[in-house]
């Protein structure tokens, strides 16, 4: 995808419709952007560049002439070839290398998130990360402060993981998870999409079926897709995943849940609920991918046992991880299994980065250890909430008329559902209008379903209610 990070300089001598020929030449002429590639629209480009259109037009205009760029005539300008420069060697057709590698592109929409949210000037409503307003600066200062004569060495960890953070969460999956696991069934990981990363090269074969609650987190990710698999979606009630449509599952498939908190839903799944899944699925040797990442995260009632707390026959796989409780920045997460699993995964992570960070694993041992983290984790849960609150009556006020939303016991999600079908992806580019970052419900789906996801976890109350007040404008124009 072509980006436009520069401005022409307008106090320079050189005419502005030069300064851009050269820019977008030297763009080609070093790789950047390569053949075939589609450059964005004049006006998309009158915009990022501050200048007229008709300045955009004498440019292009000079960049066909010399053969860089053509146009497909109602389908844009594209780079042609790189004839900048007779001195200059051809490039490699980088085109050619990119669309042949195993790794699947994100979806556009995710690669437009994925950019934008590192851009100032959005407000993201459906971004799943806590706001940097909730980062507990006084706790890490205090942590930092202790880390000196806490941390002998930050050499190289071995395949688990640091064996004192292994300890630590033996002791706190038991008393905080029920789960009765030693630290030899425990692999630290740098977060828990990197624990989904490994899972799918070393343990399901090209073919396998993955079967996810629809709509998923995980569909929104090319992970498993990209090592060859196929991803399934079961749809979910208000007790969770419908299990029993997964009747036909082979022995090459597994399962990928989410139960509490749900992303993006944010469902619960019932206690009875996870009984039956587990037991279904120990009958028919499917192997079970836990992922608690907002397990925690609960706000008037704790949630029931997770599927592992249940799992005497080594059956499920459990991912933790502090990225959703504490900051994604520390890249600390932990997968829960059979010792041979976790053996497993992490001979393949001392393939990949030879361990998670020395440093993160120091800080989150002396953040359990020093019962720290659990005082955080309970007021966190009081500032989502409030935030969650917020978020409902803003809803209520401006969105009542057009459609329906869970109320959320946990966690970071609202998932609003319109009453019609809408263009969403219309109302997807109008909100990036208006300064408003969505998170389209189709991207977690397998089919269209009228949705967004909603996070009360990182605007502000008041922003939040600006976007949602903006965002109503755009959508009652549909009804």
């Amino acid at each position: 995808m072509i980006t436009l990070n520069w401005k022409p300089d307008k106090q320079n001598k050189t005419p502005v419709y030069r300064q851009i020929v050269k820019y977008i030449a030297d763009r080609i002429a070093e790789g950047d952007w390569v053949i075939g590639s589609r450059l964005p629209s004049q006006r998309a480009m009158a915009e990022a560049f501050g200048v007229n259109r008709s300045t955009i037009v004498t440019a292009m205009e000079e960049l066909i002439s010399y053969g860089i760029v053509e146009s497909d005539f109602g389908g844009g300008t594209r780079v042609k070839s790189n004839t900048w420069s007779l001195l200059m060697s051809q490039p490699p057709d980088w085109n050619k290398y990119i669309q042949s590698g195993p790794f699947r592109s994100n979806l556009p929409t995710i690669q437009t998130i994925n950019r934008l949210e590192f851009e100032p000037g959005y407000i993201r409503i459906g971004t799943g990360e806590l706001s940097p307003e909730l980062y507990p600066r006084t706790l890490v200062t205090k942590l930092f402060r202790r880390m000196p004569e806490k941390v002998p060495h930050l050499g190289y960890l071995g395949p688990l993981g640091l064996p004192e953070l292994g300890c630590a969460l033996s002791r706190w999956l038991k008393i905080h998870k029920d789960i009765d696991v030693r630290p030899s069934n425990i692999m630290v990981a740098s977060g828990s999409l990197q624990a989904l990363q490994l899972i799918s090269v070393c343990m399901l074969r090209r073919g396998s079926t993955v079967y996810t609650e629809a709509p998923s987190y995980l569909k929104s990710l090319q992970v498993f897709q990209s090592a060859g698999m196929n991803l399934h979606g079961i749809p979910m009630d208000d007790e969770g995943i419908k299990y029993w449509n997964m009747k036909n599952a082979s022995i090459d498939s597994l399962l990928y849940t989410i139960p509490t908190h749900h992303n993006p839903t944010g469902i619960v799944m019932s206690e009875s609920r996870r009984r039956e899944v587990l037991s279904f699925c120990q009958s028919r040797r499917l192997p079970v991918l836990e992922d608690d990442a907002y397990g925690q995260l609960w706000f008037e009632e704790k949630p029931p046992k997770s599927l592992k707390a249940y799992d005497a026959t080594g059956n499920v796989i459990y991912l933790g991880t502090i990225s959703k409780t504490m900051a994604p920045g520390l890249r600390i997460g932990w997968v829960v299994g059979p010792e041979a699993v976790v053996q497993r995964l992490g001979d393949v992570k001392m393939q990949t980065d030879y361990g998670a960070s020395s440093v993160s694993q120091w800080i989150m041992t002396e953040l359990i250890e020093s019962g720290d983290y659990d005082i955080y984790v309970e007021n966190l849960r009081n500032e989502l909430k409030e935030r969650r609150d917020n978020a409902l009556a803003v809803l209520e006020k401006n969105f009542s008329h057009m459609a329906v939303w869970n109320k959320p016991s946990g966690g970071f999600y609202i998932w609003l559902r319109f009453h019609k079908k809408l263009p969403m992806d219309k109302i997807f580019t109008k909100a990036l209008e208006k300064g408003v970052l969505l998170n389209p419900g189709n991207v977690y789906d397998y089919t269209e379903n009228n949705a967004l996801r909603i996070s009360y976890a990182y605007a502000s109350p008041s922003e939040m209610e600006k976007a949602l007040t903006v965002l109503a404008s755009i959508v009652d124009k549909y009804f």
